[in-house]
Formats: structure tokens, sequence, C-alpha cells
């Protein structure tokens, strides 16, 4: 779905899928250094053939969101908390860096260039935005590149989970694995995308919404539901994955710990979580976090023959309770007390 005027499109039925908006953002890096960039027509790009990215797979991307609040405000959720992830990842894929204050304020004249895309308050969507830079300069070796792009561009959308605050059925695999120590986990790069399509789309076939990756060491332990961050409350606390260097450091996983800890009193563990605790009576509610998914409630959790339901099939109390603070921070409907919402 491209090349829709603005005013055309039904904000009201959004998916999360691809639709062109104005403009995007583009910088070069050449000579060791970065240029001002610019806000340009979206469009296609020139690329070499030879560009690592295309031969290496050097690329890193972060995901966004703008959203539009009841008073008619634009708000962005931790920019810089973006801005710093991105470099982490770049430092990962021996790529430069990216000014931080730039990088925040780059996102900003994204934003208000497309801000006739964003969704209207009451439709719970928001104007998606996908900073990304690549490896585009030419190179044979197994080597980085000389020559990047950073690309910022938006995108409408609805719920990543059409059925909204509801829970999802979800497959743990014993199969596939996400990454290993010592890879690139932690990195926010394509290829970690790329190798788990093929277990998202088997366990989609079945009628799952997503699979939950477990360890690739024992293949026991919980690492990421698909694209998302883990939680599970068990016996009233609050238990979520180490981040070790196997999975994404989540900005709304790192922003859902403080929330539980501070406004809700909640202990908080960083662990090692096995597939198996999830199956004890002390395991109450689960739910995956993200940028795209929010927070989403799980509704059950699947491994061959076993099958647990959580609350009923219903979202738990804490998962709710966790929802409605950190929506209502992001539209400025709960004071901000974090400062973490910065007004476009």
């Amino acid at each position: 779905m491209i090349n829709v005027d603005a005013k055309d499109i039904d904000y009201y039925s959004l998916g999360f899928d691809f639709i062109e908006t104005k403009a995007m953002f583009i910088s070069d890096y050449k000579n060791d250094k970065w240029d001002q960039g610019k806000l340009v027509p979206f469009g296609n790009i020139e690329i070499s053939p030879a560009a690592c990215v295309l031969n290496y797979g050097q690329e890193i991307f972060e995901g966004m969101k703008a959203l539009s609040t009841k008073k008619g405000d634009i708000t962005l959720f931790r920019p810089e908390e973006n801005a710093k992830r991105f470099n982490k990842s770049a430092e990962r894929l021996l790529m430069p860096t990216y000014d931080t204050h730039r990088f925040v304020q780059a996102i900003k004249q994204v934003v208000i260039a497309n801000k006739e895309y964003i969704p209207p308050y009451d439709t719970g969507g928001a104007l998606y935005i996908r900073p990304l830079m690549i490896g585009s300069g030419p190179i044979l070796g197994v080597k980085p590149a000389k020559e990047y792009k950073v690309i910022i561009f938006t995108v409408p959308v609805g719920p990543y989970f059409p059925q909204g605050f509801m829970g999802i059925d979800l497959e743990i695999t014993k199969e596939y694995t996400r990454a290993a120590p010592g890879g690139t986990g932690y990195a926010k790069t394509g290829s970690n995308y790329a190798g788990s399509m093929l277990a998202a789309k088997l366990t989609k076939e079945k009628g799952f919404s997503q699979v939950i990756f477990l360890d690739a060491v024992n293949k026991e332990y919980i690492e990421e539901v698909g694209t998302a961050n883990f939680f599970a409350v068990i016996e009233d606390k609050l238990v979520t994955p180490l981040t070790s260097g196997t999975i994404l450091p989540g900005i709304t996983r790192m922003s859902v710990i403080e929330l539980a800890a501070k406004k809700l009193g909640m202990v908080i563990e960083e662990r090692d979580v096995s597939y198996k605790e999830l199956f004890d009576d002390g395991c109450i509610e689960v739910f995956c976090t993200g940028t795209a998914a929010v927070i989403t409630p799980i509704k059950s959790v699947s491994i061959e023959q076993q099958k647990k339901v959580f609350s009923g099939g219903e979202p738990g109390q804490y998962t709710r309770k966790l929802y409605e603070l950190l929506t209502g921070i992001q539209r400025l409907e709960i004071e901000d007390e974090f400062n973490w919402v910065v007004v476009v």
C-alpha cells in the first residue's frame, strides 16, 4: 500500500504495513565524517552492487513512534535511548557512531515533515519511525565499508498485533534459536531478524501469533518473543531474562522494569528464566514488550504437548496496570515524573 495521500488513509483500519509518507532524512558519511543531513522527498536511493550492506549485511536500525495526544501534542518516547542503542549497535558492527543530539533533532524534523500522517488520538495508532544505517560504500573483502548512510523514514501504523490489548497465543521452539553468546544478539541489526523469519512463519501456520526463542546453548532459558522482550509474573515478582548479550536491551523493557518497581512496588528479577517455570502454578501472568508491541498480554504458551493458559485467557492485573501506566505517560495523560516524553 503506497502513494496514498494522508487525507485518504483510513486511520481506524490501519495494520502494521508499509504506507509511503512524504519526506525522509538522509545523512552521508564520507572521508571519516558525517555531513549535516537533509530532508528529501521519500523515494529510492542509488547504491553500488558492491555495497557492504548488500554483500556482508552491515546494517543497523531502530524502531520508534510519534504519538498524538488528546490535546493535540505530538510526543516521542525516550528518543535519546534509541540514539544510544543505535550507537551501541553501530560499534558492534564496526560502523561510525552518530551524534545523539543530531539523531534526536533529525527524528523531530522527519516527524514534523510527515505530521499529517500521524493517526488521530482516538485510533490508538502511531507514526512509526524507522532510523537505519547501512554500509553503503563498495567493498570486496570481509571488512567494514568506508562510506555509510543514515536514513530515517516514517509509516502510519495501527497495532502490531491486530487484536489490540488482548492475549496472544505463543509457541516455544527448540528447533530454532535467535542468537548465540558472542554474536550480535544485543545489536539491532537486520540479520538477527532475517534469521527469525522461518521460525515465526512455521509457528504462525499452526495458528500461533508468534514464537518464543530459547537460548542457543541449553535450549531451556527464554530469550525473546519473536521481536519483543519477555516478562513473567512469578510469585508476584516481575521476572525477565537478563540482557547478557544475546537479547535486545529494549527501551520499553527498561521502562516497564522501572514502572513496576517504582509505581507498583514489585520486586524485579533479571535472571535466566527456564521455560519450565511457565508451567508451574507460581507463574500467573506473562507478557511481551517492545516499541511495536507496546505491552502485549500473552494468553497461552505451548510446547510440544504442553499448553498453559494464563489469567483465564484475559490480560492479568499487573499486565493491565503496566500497560495503562506506560501508555498514559506516552500520551501525557499521566504525569511524566520520569521525564521520558519529548514533545515535538
